[in-house]
């Protein structure tokens, strides 16, 4: 996480912290295997804006993304890949180190 006495906002991954990334990431680690359009729904997106939000996330190496079908229907399934489990994992402690400082600072007044 960096330096011991670096403040947790400076290790934010804007990739990550993103709210929609991040939205997509936590979904994804929840479900283990996401589908599109569950996404889409879940997050109230268009599915050209979620589109391009994968597209982030795959470049970054994050998410994988797999096209197949179910049945006759074409379907787009989403998966954390290793380094995406493992980014989503240091956003959460770096958010989680924020969250601490603000309890010691409002326990203090």
């Amino acid at each position: 996480m960096g330096e011991p006495d670096a403040h947790p906002v400076l290790g934010l991954d804007d990739v990550v912290h993103q709210r929609v990334r991040l939205g997509i990431l936590t979904i994804a680690h929840e479900a283990r295997r996401v589908e599109f359009g569950y996404l889409r729904s879940r997050l109230e997106l268009t599915a050209g804006n979620l589109s391009k939000h994968l597209t982030v996330l795959e470049t970054a190496g994050l998410v994988a993304v797999e096209k197949g079908y179910e049945g006759k229907r074409a379907r787009t399934w989403i998966t954390l890949t290793t380094a995406g489990t493992a980014a989503l994992a240091d956003e959460i402690s770096r958010l989680k180190a924020l969250i601490a400082r603000m309890e010691v600072t409002q326990d203090r007044r």
